[in-house]
């Protein structure tokens, strides 16, 4: 971490219990050896307790304790540990520095990378964030070898969602080789280690040219409007990654009714996502997934935004998407 600019001295270490029984005694002990003195934070585990509930009991202890301007916040956990701990290191003090260890696949790819940070409110997902930019991610994919499949397949859909954005190649190894889904391949190969790279360089190149979301960096949100929704209708027990599949199958559907694509790419997308072991089918009710996107806050005014796809490796904004076509597409995942 001193390579980051960061000096030695005090930094809190926010986590969860599971991930933290696994992983937290080995960076403890290499914050000690680099002359870092860590104070452990533990939050309840689970998108359910990304609130700002949560949120205001990390700025009491963080007063109890006088964590002061540059002693950093370090995220060990999945994507629900990066929003929150990203969130209070955004905010605390009027911001200090802040640090990604991502344990998770879709954390790795996603989530840790890009600067946004943020928490839930009862009516939508993320309405509560910032931009807060992290001194240093560090990824070690080693540490994704007590990650549970189920989690380690939902990632797969966010390295998946790169590649239809961005880089024909990933998809076509995705989408080509059953054995990523399988747990006997393993998850610390130097094919998994390159997929990983690759997805993330598709999201950085992006966040570069736009960090603030202006224009290309909504591309980053195929698949989540849809995917938001249902995870709101679900209570959150519908991991995000899975959400993110199902929503992704759903714009697909959507950009070849709309005419924007070939009616043979939904087909390939559904092929593949179910080849990675992830649902192509949810049971809903569409017209309230409808509903919940009405709070979804990648809207622009009273419209909705989807991000469509012309053909693997590029897509694009449409802010004008009417109902009847969404609720088609809903219904294109709709287990009911």
């Amino acid at each position: 971490m001193q390579d980051s600019g960061l000096t030695s001295g005090r930094c809190a270490v926010v986590t969860n219990p599971n991930v933290g029984s696994h992983h937290l005694p080995a960076l403890v002990a290499a914050l000690n050896e680099a002359g870092f003195e860590p104070i452990t934070f533990h939050v309840r585990d689970g998108e359910a307790y990304k609130t700002l509930a949560t949120v205001g009991g990390l700025y009491d202890r963080f007063a109890e304790a006088r964590l002061a301007r540059r002693e950093p916040v370090i995220a060990l956990g999945g994507g629900v540990i990066g929003d929150m701990a990203g969130f209070v290191a955004a905010t605390w003090l009027r911001g200090v520095p802040f640090i990604q260890i991502p344990t998770s696949l879709l954390a790795m790819v996603d989530a840790s990378v890009g600067g946004k940070v943020a928490v839930d409110l009862p009516a939508g997902k993320n309405l509560v964030g910032a931009f807060k930019q992290p001194e240093l991610v560090l990824i070690d994919p080693s540490l994704l070898s007590t990650l549970p499949m189920g989690e380690f397949r939902s990632g797969m859909a966010e390295v998946l969602k790169a590649g239809i954005i961005n880089d024909p190649a990933l998809f076509g190894r995705l989408a080509g080789d059953e054995r990523q889904a399988t747990k006997d391949e393993g998850r610390t190969t130097s094919e998994l280690v390159g997929m990983i790279a690759d997805a993330v360089r598709v999201k950085a190149r992006i966040v570069e040219r736009d960090p603030y979301e202006m224009g290309d960096r909504a591309w980053l949100n195929l698949g989540h409007t849809f995917g938001h929704a249902l995870e709101l209708l679900s209570s959150y027990t519908l991991r995000h990654g899975d959400a993110v599949a199902l929503g992704t199958i759903a714009a697909a559907e959507m950009s070849a009714l709309l005419g924007y694509c070939d009616a043979a790419l939904p087909p390939r997308i559904t092929a593949a996502i179910e080849r990675l072991g992830l649902p192509t089918r949810y049971a809903f009710d569409p017209i309230a997934a409808l509903a919940a996107m009405g709070t979804d806050k990648k809207r622009r005014g009273r419209s909705l935004r989807f991000v469509l796809i012309r053909q693997i490796g590029e897509v694009f904004v449409a802010d004008d998407v009417q109902e009847i076509a969404v609720i088609a597409a809903l219904g294109k995942i709709c287990a009911a």
